[in-house]
């Protein structure tokens, strides 16, 4: 079936770079907002546009109903969840094919059994996939959960079942300590997902985060596209990515690799997703979930392979089959990307709420910004802070780097603080730049440095900034952000986008 006209369920930098490439394929987008995203540039992009009202996440992006009744009132024949909010919600990928429409993912009984860890780690030793010792199925009864962390000793981890980005996950280190976490795991998963059981892993040790990003059609076909790592996190979320990863051989790689797709054949996995492991210090690999969507860092995966994987999404939903093989996927050069949040990073990164009174992106040869924002836009509470990915390519990782930190030096934002400082801090880290590091990047070199002054040109720059800023009335706030440009800000355009195509309803 040919899919003409796309309803985006999602918001912010993933809703425009869906959009992007559902105009170069001729397909109609459709947005949904709330009125908290009433200002926001991201459903400008799309050829209509409707408000589904509501502040918070759980009154508009996360009410299915709201959504799927956009879709029947505009014509849509399609969902594409982006990432976050439904995109792993198997009760709306069956409402969406209940209404008639595709939905741009995989089926709901496979995103189900993928999204239950338990369920997941099953399929996985049925595949033949390395799993960390730990329980088969979920436990509840807090004794027997005792016995078996003792014998599989410490430290351990207690994870939710039915959850992810380090929510109902608790680290054990000492027997003493097992049965107050465990309870306190079980707490923070009944209230993060609604359902409080957990696991037991054991915990590895300095690992690395490596991930596979599959392909997987209806027809039988799948591919792997090589891997990236994401091992530099805070709060176990990612900030910095890149692909490939600096410490694979080509037959580790490949080893991954066919494993990701075995397991994608065991669960008969369709469309984009990411098999993730961890890697410890010997090199050896443990499978440790799946996401069954597309990931926020897939940019590094085409800017190394040359695929849209919107694109190949949406071919793999009309029914088509893969266009390439295994043997086709070419990796060409070193890619990065940093994830730049309103967060002060010097502040245990916490959120930076307030309006971008400044804001230029960076450019040039092999610089990508996948955004959502301009000058005058809000950062709310409401929302991730995520500002934007930077994104950058080039012929070797040691190029890729230097590009990165132009990139960032030349990025301006006033009004928030952002994560520019820590990302300029890991490309200049000789940690980084050795590829010698963990998931423990953050807690090893940067949350305990000594803060270096700020230099006299940044110092010079800002202040001239600021000075300017407040002479058109402009409120400011401290940031941290490279300022190398000392010209009036004027106010970018609301959108880039063709107005004429656009109508709102």
């Amino acid at each position: 079936m040919k899919i003409r006209k796309v309803l985006v369920a999602n918001r912010g930098e993933i809703a425009i770079r869906v959009m992007r490439t559902l105009r170069e394929m001729h397909i109609e987008s459709v947005a949904v907002f709330s009125d908290s995203d009433k200002s926001a540039r991201f459903h400008r992009f799309a050829d209509e546009a409707y408000s589904i009202g509501g502040t918070t996440s759980r009154e508009s992006y996360l009410a299915q109903e709201k959504i799927l009744d956009v879709a029947r009132r505009s014509g849509c024949d399609s969902i594409h969840p982006g990432y976050g909010f439904l995109s792993e919600n198997a009760a709306f990928a069956t409402a969406c094919q209940d209404a008639g429409l595709i939905f741009i993912g995989p089926k709901p009984g496979v995103i189900t059994a993928l999204g239950d860890k338990t369920e997941a780690r099953k399929l996985a030793i049925r595949a033949g996939l390395p799993i960390a010792a730990g329980t088969e199925n979920a436990i509840d009864d807090i004794a027997e959960a005792h016995r078996i962390a003792d014998g599989i000793g410490y430290p351990v981890l207690v994870k939710a079942a039915a959850g992810g980005g380090g929510k109902g996950m608790k680290q054990v280190q000492r027997s003493a300590e097992f049965e107050k976490l465990f309870r306190s795991a079980q707490s923070e998963a009944q209230s993060a997902f609604g359902d409080g059981r957990v696991y037991i892993e054991k915990y590895l040790e300095n690992p690395r985060h490596i991930e596979i990003q599959i392909l997987c059609d209806a027809h039988g076909h799948a591919v792997y596209l090589h891997e990236r790592e994401c091992s530099i996190q805070r709060r176990h979320q990612k900030v910095i990515e890149e692909a490939p990863s600096s410490v694979l051989t080509p037959e580790l790689r490949k080893e991954m690799g066919e494993c990701a797709v075995r397991l994608a054949v065991e669960a008969g996995y369709t469309n984009a997703g990411t098999v993730e492991f961890l890697l410890d210090k010997h090199r050896k690999f443990y499978f440790l979930e799946v996401n069954t969507r597309l990931q926020v860092e897939h940019p590094v995966t085409e800017m190394i392979t040359g695929l849209d994987l919107v694109r190949e999404q949406i071919r793999i939903a009309e029914g088509a089959a893969l266009s390439f093989s295994q043997a086709d996927v070419e990796m060409r050069g070193h890619s990065i990307e940093c994830r730049v949040y309103a967060e002060d990073a010097a502040n245990d990164f916490l959120p930076s709420i307030g309006r971008l009174s400044h804001y230029v992106e960076p450019n040039g040869f092999g610089v990508r910004t996948d955004s959502a924002v301009a000058q005058g836009s809000e950062i709310t509470m409401h929302f991730d802070p995520m500002i934007s990915k930077l994104v950058v390519w080039d012929k070797t990782r040691a190029q890729a780097i230097e590009k990165m930190r132009r990139a960032l030096a030349e990025y301006e934002i006033a009004g928030v603080e952002t994560t520019i400082p820590f990302c300029l801090f890991a490309m200049q880290h000789a940690a980084f730049q050795s590829g010698n590091f963990d998931t423990h990047f953050i807690q090893n070199f940067y949350t305990s440095r000594e803060v270096a002054p700020q230099s006299p040109d940044r110092i010079e720059a800002a202040a001239v900034l600021a000075s300017l800023l407040a002479s058109m009335g402009v409120p400011t706030k401290k940031t941290e952000s490279a300022m190398t440009s000392s010209r009036e800000p004027k106010l970018a355009p609301a959108a880039e986008t063709n107005w004429e195509r656009r109508k709102y309803v």
